[in-house]
């Protein structure tokens, strides 16, 4: 087992802990984010954007510098994510078409869709790095892995914060 794979399953286990009792969809955001980024060193921006409309994401919980305040479906490597369900691994963000930088230092990215039970998508994780080519297969499969657990388990709490 590599050593990053360690450090998800670690990390995994303490989201796990901190939500062993109730809460709700924001306060479990903001506890997988803090958790996912203080985690790994290349994670340079760490965040959710929240579907508030139909095909409009806005920025949530994160840790990093600023974030886009909106992005529709339509553009860029996050609504690319949602409005493909799925997972988007850029390994230099300047070669995906309509890319939008938030920062001029992000490098790469990682951005997986989480998709409640009914197939709506609630919102993305938004990984950014300041390095070329920094996520990869592995960093995909345990992301997935968490965002599924997340659409499975608050998908309907967050649906219900979707404006039509």
């Amino acid at each position: 087992m590599s050593e990053k794979e360690v450090t998800y399953r670690e990390v995994f286990q303490r989201i796990d802990a901190l939500l062993s009792e109730p809460c709700d969809w924001i306060a479990v955001m903001s506890t997988v984010v803090c958790e996912l980024h203080h985690a790994f060193d290349n994670y340079n921006w760490t965040g959710f954007y929240r579907t508030v409309a139909p095909n409009l994401l806005q920025i949530g919980p994160y840790q990093g510098g600023h974030g886009c305040i909106d992005i529709p479906f339509s553009r860029g490597v996050c609504g690319a994510a949602a409005r493909t369900k799925t997972t988007q691994l850029v390994a230099d963000v300047h070669s995906f078409p309509g890319h939008i930088a938030c920062s001029s230092s992000t490098l790469s990215e990682i951005v997986v869709p989480i998709i409640s039970t009914s197939g709506t998508v609630i919102a993305v994780l938004d990984v950014d790095s300041d390095e070329r080519a920094s996520f990869d297969a592995t960093d995909k499969a345990y992301l997935e892995h968490l965002c599924a657990r997340l659409g499975r388990d608050y998908g309907h709490e967050a649906e219900l914060t979707i404006r039509s």
